[in-house]
């Protein structure tokens, strides 16, 4: 069985320099936290999200379709365990090796309920005997004190990554995809989320409409600021049956190109913490639902491009953290 030793053991700031990388992955961190490989598996538990069904706004981000980043919600769907027995099949397939792997309760908004209803959806994930671990995407709006009171409790018998949507740090640019939240929602969440056991993660876009790179470095110097636990990053991509598709079909919205988007991934991740977990450093979208750019369904490409800018600068995550305060 892998390890349960808890996340604060760890001391990853050499080792990840020690490994050769340029900035703390995700995969070497599992490696670290649980000596094994370990790997994500989609679940759809069936929400909806606040900006979706009219509570907060409607219609749901601007850019976002379900179905076209998370493969849960993209098939038919079973109970939980059955998910998971159909995930880990398909993982199977390409990492063959691999026999442990993390729930990640992915498309919407998966703490949008009352504990209720959360709480055996989340007790039937890990009864799963290769599941070592939760991760759940959330948003910041839909963490009461009830729900973080759960999340604290899985958190103090399993391992625990809560992902919140922060996106940017910039409300206008928040208003443009409809979120339905400002900034300071996101740091209420984060503030009310510490100590209490979960890895807090943040989602971070890059190339949203009207920002400038110091637009997106300023977001860079918060997420610093805020010394969250981890990060996945990615670019502004486009996918079909959105406003956002409407917008680009319309000459509104023009999409990062991929030289532009390395070198800003890069900067972004110059101005990190070293101890900060870099979960993901671009995104892409099945063909069937994907619009554009091209160049993020190469993510082994964009990854190579990436990891060559970090070595023609001769640079790594943190080289640049004074600037950050951190």
């Amino acid at each position: 069985m892998p390890s349960t030793k808890p996340l604060t053991t760890i001391e990853p700031t050499a080792s990840w320099r020690d490994a050769g990388l340029r900035y703390y992955s995700y995969n070497h961190f599992l490696r670290q936290r649980f000596g094994c490989r370990v790997q994500k598996v989609s679940l759809d538990a069936g929400f909806t999200c606040p900006n979706v069904d009219g509570t907060v706004a409607k219609g749901g981000c601007t850019f976002c379709d379900n179905r076209s980043f998370s493969p849960s919600r993209r098939l038919p769907r079973a109970g939980i365990l059955g998910q998971i027995d159909q995930s880990i099949r398909r993982m199977q397939v390409r990492y063959q090796n691999c026999s442990h792997f993390l729930a990640y309760f992915q498309p919407a908004t998966n703490t949008y309920a009352p504990v209720e209803r959360l709480r055996p959806l989340y007790e039937e994930a890990l009864s799963h005997p290769q599941v070592v671990g939760l991760a759940i995407g959330t948003r910041s709006d839909c963490v009461p004190e009830e729900t973080l009171g759960l999340l604290q409790e899985l958190a103090s018998r399993s391992y625990l990554s809560v992902e919140y949507g922060m996106q940017t740090m910039h409300d206008r640019s928040l208003v443009w995809m409809n979120r339905g939240h400002d900034y300071a929602s996101f740091v209420d969440a984060v503030q009310r989320s510490r100590g209490r056991g979960f890895e807090i993660c943040a989602h971070i876009m890059l190339g949203l409409p009207g920002e400038s790179h110091d637009d997106m470095l300023a977001t860079a110097r918060e997420v610093a600021r805020l010394n969250l636990d981890a990060v996945k990053i990615h670019n502004l991509y486009c996918v079909k049956n959105t406003r956002l598709a409407d917008q680009v079909a319309a000459g509104e919205v023009e999409l990062m190109g991929r030289d532009e988007y390395v070198r800003t991934v890069v900067d972004f991740i110059e101005l990190l913490p070293p101890t900060m977990v870099i979960e993901r450093i671009s995104g892409d979208a099945p063909p069937d639902y994907f619009i554009g750019p091209n160049w993020c369904l190469d993510k082994p490409a964009v990854k190579l491009a990436i990891e060559a800018e970090f070595a023609r600068r001769g640079s790594y995550q943190g080289v640049r953290g004074q600037e950050s305060g951190v």
